[in-house]
């Protein structure tokens, strides 16, 4: 309850004196410069409506879960914000709180499709104006009034004559659309402006970090998992990464991250209902452009996407024929100086050379791949688990026979490492032991005798 006051007066629910849960940083928790620059912006933003501004009991969701979903489903500004609000808070736990829900938020009837419905609603009219496709010019029956392509109501004229017709031109008056296709004009009596625009992307960011929330919880993984509409928003969401709103593809991106342990992507051609057509390919390609983008957050997640897929065995057949220009990029990220992408990178490969001979054989062939692999272990990663699975990627690296002529090149570099550090040393014993144990009339012979 102490936790639930200082929600609703400071904001400050993700605190430094409580780091967040999994990885990343929770919805609505700004410490108080944050939180006193958003106060003093507050001119500047369409709205300063959404976070956790509420007090709500625990049990708070048992009794609206119905209201909640209604709320989200009526798109009143007033109701959405308060369902928004409500969530936010809901769907937030610190790592030492030891709540519990009687039932897992995602569970609610309804109320992930309402959530996914205020995202496709942003979706639907974020396409900036400028892109939007003109209508074209028809010429087909210039000299005919009604041609019997399009619309009739195109056709005719105010006073019933054809558009451009010397006529109409006659009258002086321009001719006026129809009524009923108001709501499909770009300026019509339903579009919104540019601030309402704006406040729809704002609910539509704090949906797609609710469901982030959300899949911090372990009662709601296996739920969200299997939800198909979930996947397939996110995933769409992270498709379009180049107009998307940066924070809402974020959100979406970690959100498969932390389902894709229980992620089989044979769902997107399962019997489960589909809103959005999103095939395996298309999905695998979705994280290939996060894997190949050059923000940080992105890239690192898209590594650790790959890495926690691959364990699936039914994901191997949609991912193995992108291992190439994976192996690539993951190299590619171990040279980057930021230790966060260098231990992505590494864990990602620790799966991947586990799946078949194909992939350790590629991945030792790739250029530059045990150079960096070696200087992670020597420079070496603050993190002791790294470097230990770097050195485990090397092992399963030489088990494969038509590894070893690459490898040999190494062996003093090997040695070096056996010698100088106590931690790896019976890891570099077993590699230096299978490059002589095991000869190979095709390769040089060792320099040492490490089998002996």
């Amino acid at each position: 309850m102490q936790k639930r006051e200082q929600n609703k007066l400071g904001g400050n629910v993700g605190s430094a004196s409580a780091p967040p849960a999994k990885r990343g940083r929770p919805f609505g928790s700004v410490n108080s410069n944050a939180a006193a620059a958003a106060a003093a912006s507050e001119t500047l933003a369409p709205s300063a409506l959404l976070g956790p501004s509420l007090h709500i009991h625990t049990s708070f969701a048992d009794q609206n879960n119905k209201r909640i979903v209604l709320a989200l489903q009526s798109g009143l500004k007033s109701e959405l914000t308060w369902a928004l609000n409500t969530l936010t808070l809901l769907s937030f736990k610190e790592k030492d709180d030891m709540r519990r829900d009687s039932t897992p938020l995602a569970k609610i009837p309804g109320l992930l499709d309402a959530l996914l419905q205020v995202i496709d609603d942003w979706r639907d009219i974020a396409l900036p104006r400028d892109l939007v496709k003109k209508q074209r010019v028809r010429t087909l029956g210039a000299n005919s009034y009604i041609t019997g392509f399009g619309n009739e109501f195109e056709a005719l004229g105010s006073n019933g004559l054809r558009p451009g017709s010397s006529a109409s031109k006659a009258t002086g008056h321009a001719p006026k659309p129809s009524p009923r296709h108001w709501w499909l004009d770009e300026d019509g009596l339903f579009n919104r402006d540019d601030e309402g625009r704006a406040e729809r992307q704002q609910c539509a960011v704090s949906a797609s970090n609710i469901l982030r929330n959300f899949s911090f919880m372990p009662e709601n993984e296996s739920i969200m998992a299997q939800h198909r509409h979930t996947l397939e928003t996110v995933f769409q969401c992270v498709e379009d990464h180049i107009t998307e709103d940066e924070e809402l593809v974020t959100n979406a991106l970690e959100t498969i991250v932390n389902l894709a342990p229980l992620l089989d992507l044979r769902i997107f051609s399962s019997s489960k209902p589909s809103y959005i057509k999103i095939t395996e390919k298309r999905a695998v390609e979705a994280i290939m452009g996060m894997l190949g983008s050059a923000v940080k957050v992105w890239h690192c997640a898209a590594a650790e996407l790959l890495g926690r897929l691959i364990i699936n065995p039914d994901n191997e057949p949609f991912l193995l024929p992108f291992a190439p220009q994976i192996h690539k990029r993951l190299v590619d990220l171990m040279s980057i100086p930021a230790l966060d992408a260098q231990a992505a990178a590494v864990g990602a490969l620790y799966n991947l050379v586990e799946v078949n001979m194909d992939c350790r054989i590629k991945l030792a062939s790739e250029r530059w791949a045990i150079d960096r692999l070696l200087k992670v272990i020597k420079t070496p990663h603050p993190v002791p688990e790294i470097c230990r699975k770097a050195a485990m990627i090397l092992e399963s690296l030489v088990s494969e026979p038509q590894n070893r002529g690459l490898l040999l090149a190494y062996e003093n570099a090997f040695a070096e490492i056996l010698f100088s550090d106590g931690r790896y040393s019976d890891t570099f014993a077993r590699i230096l032991y299978e490059l002589t144990s095991r000869p190979n009339n095709k390769v040089a012979a060792a320099q040492g005798v490490w089998g002996m």
